[in-house]
């Protein structure tokens, strides 16, 4: 038996009836449970929103909102979404039963009930959440641990970095053998860097919370393209842009989409040989969606490789023409985003294997009206 205080799990009852209230309130407060009691769905919800629950068992038919109805209502609050509910019913028509589980609940029992099974059915559900409520504590710990490291440690490499940088401008001063472990210090300093930001990228993705709004998107992509005029450059690379008509808007959160169409751009112009060409193409909208299509004249891809592109740390048997940094984290974290915003993104299945890739990018327009090729 639970005995103190502070560990007893709490569990609301829901039930019209009042004597029900009390035969199931004695048989679970035996067993050192909390009760709440509570004779209407109205009066549940009220309950919730007052006191920390662990689990419900909720009556099926009642009087104005029914347990179904309830459910769903729990079960839409992101409060209490987590919260087990158990139907308790007359009824033991299959249907019924179905439509309770559809509803959200983990479990059903019918009434008359047997007092052990329902005390084994609760204990079960109720072990279930502290497994489940340790998992995303444990979750949780993680990701904070591991973003405090790797900002930590991109605090340090940027110093490195820095210091490193600072040498190679004097490497003429220093003996040949320090010149060229300064320019390896720089070298991996950079590429420990790349995959800090794209770690932490990947973080942010995981838990960025999306707020779409009416983006340009040939603005958008000419603004990405300017940053990244000067890495292309110093490959002696051609950076074209190419917009078909009017320049459509999109329905996209701005931080999130350029960070898509940043990474996309940046890998075209890493696996493309020196003096070869990048094209970022938008084709005349189609059926309410917008277009991004990025192509380039690199080595493409393996049929191997086409099969995990959009997984994290996936390791491609491509390399950086000149000797970029690469993580593996670039096109999943680009596959989520463009997911949270109802966009999406392929690998043309006509180009790649032969020489070049291209990508399309795929999102809603910002105008509800579908517009028609």
């Amino acid at each position: 038996m639970i005995t103190p205080s502070a560990q007893r799990p709490t569990i609301l009852i829901v039930d019209d009836q009042e004597e029900n209230l009390r035969v199931v309130g004695s048989v679970l407060s035996i067993m050192g449970y909390d009760i709440v009691p509570a004779t209407s769905a109205e009066q549940a919800l009220k309950r919730l929103s007052a006191r920390k629950v662990d689990l419900v068992l909720m009556d099926m038919f009642m009087p104005g909102v029914d347990g179904l109805e309830a459910c769903r209502q729990i079960k839409m609050n992101p409060q209490y979404e987590g919260i087990p509910v158990i139907f308790l019913s007359a009824s033991d028509d299959k249907n019924t039963i179905v439509q309770a589980l559809e509803a959200g609940g983990v479990d059903y029992v019918t009434k008359p009930f047997n007092r052990a099974e329902l005390l084994s059915r609760v204990r079960t559900q109720l072990t279930l959440k502290e497994s489940r409520d340790q998992l995303h504590n444990l979750a949780e710990d993680k990701d904070e641990l591991l973003g405090i490291l790797a900002h930590d440690l991109k605090n340090g490499l940027a110093g490195i970095q820095l210091s490193s940088s600072l040498l190679q401008e004097r490497a003429d001063e220093l003996p040949k053998r320090c010149a060229t472990l300064v320019d390896n210090i720089a070298n991996t300093t950079d590429r420990l860097l790349s995959y800090m930001r794209e770690f932490l990228a990947n973080q942010l993705a995981e838990h960025l919370s999306l707020e779409p709004q009416s983006v340009s998107l040939a603005d958008l992509v000419r603004s990405v393209v300017a940053s990244h005029e000067s890495a292309a450059a110093s490959k002696n690379m051609e950076l074209k842009v190419q917009v078909q008509g009017e320049a459509p808007s999109v329905k996209a959160d701005p931080e999130a989409l350029r960070q898509v169409i940043e990474n996309i751009v940046s890998n075209a112009i890493k696996f493309t040989p020196e003096s070869g060409t990048v094209v970022i193409s938008l084709p005349t909208p189609s059926l309410g969606r917008a277009q991004v299509v990025v192509s380039d004249s690199g080595p493409g891809f393996s049929p191997e490789d086409r099969g995990k592109i959009f997984s994290r740390y996936a390791r491609l048997s491509a390399r950086p023409t000149g000797n970029e940094p690469s993580t593996g984290l670039g096109l999943s974290i680009v596959k989520k985003l463009l997911t949270g915003m109802g966009g999406d993104i392929i690998l043309s299945p006509n180009a790649g294997t032969e020489g070049g890739a291209e990508f399309t990018l795929t999102l809603p327009l910002a105008s509800a009206e579908p517009q028609e090729s």
